[in-house]
């Protein structure tokens, strides 16, 4: 749902993380939204916060940093918003707040019992909540491996209300070469369930992915 005015032309997108590994998704997501001209709604769960300070360096949550914005540029100016996971009076935590779809990567297993659990206890929970009971897309990035059956169930119980788990599995058919380009798959398929154009990765039979020669080596 495009938010239009005098010049602009734009739609929201909250992203949520929360404590398992795979911070690097989260900041590659954010990236690219930016970089498609979204307006972006941040909350981090405490252990996504633990999260970001273990794996990004962060101290708090550092939107201009997950943006990949100059060094003391106002992530506001750039449509980037921060919302404390405490606050569960914030604007993302109302049905009334038009968004486009919401994220949660990387997703614990912590986080997907409570959502399972229809628990919204803290703003990452909330707004997901809230993209359930209002039939907006939510989509779970997965990523704790392996699964006990508990998780199984809360990922049975999440699709059937309506939200969709997508595990963080790169697929290899594109012959990675670097993290980031495994960042970057995920990250695609992401944004694809976000229904949001993207050219971040290749697709499977639209002529952009290598193969493997005869001899072995990657081949466009």
């Amino acid at each position: 749902m495009p938010r239009e005015g005098p010049g602009v032309t734009t739609s929201r997108i909250v992203v949520g993380i929360s404590g398992a590994s795979g911070a690097l998704y989260a900041r590659g997501l954010v990236r690219a939204l930016v970089g498609l001209g979204r307006e972006v709604h941040l909350t981090a769960s405490a252990p996504g916060l633990r999260l970001l300070h273990d794996e990004l360096g962060m101290e708090g949550l550092d939107a201009g940093a997950l943006a990949g914005l100059p060094e003391g540029a106002d992530p506001r100016d750039h449509g980037v918003f921060v919302h404390p996971w405490r606050d569960i009076g914030a604007s993302i935590a109302s049905g009334s707040f038009l968004h486009d779809g919401m994220a949660v990567i990387p997703c614990s297993g912590n986080t997907l019992g409570a959502i399972a659990a229809g628990l919204g206890e803290n703003l990452l929970t909330r707004a997901a909540q809230v993209c359930l009971k209002e039939r907006r897309p939510l989509v779970l990035v997965h990523r704790e491996s392996p699964l006990t059956l508990i998780d199984i169930e809360n990922m049975r119980r999440v699709t059937e209300a309506g939200a969709i788990v997508a595990p963080a599995n790169p697929g290899l058919y594109f012959l990675p070469t670097t993290v980031e380009e495994i960042v970057d798959f995920v990250v695609a398929k992401t944004l694809d369930l976000l229904r949001i154009e993207h050219d971040l990765a290749p697709r499977w039979g639209e002529g952009t992915v290598r193969i493997r020669s005869r001899r072995g080596s990657p081949e466009r």
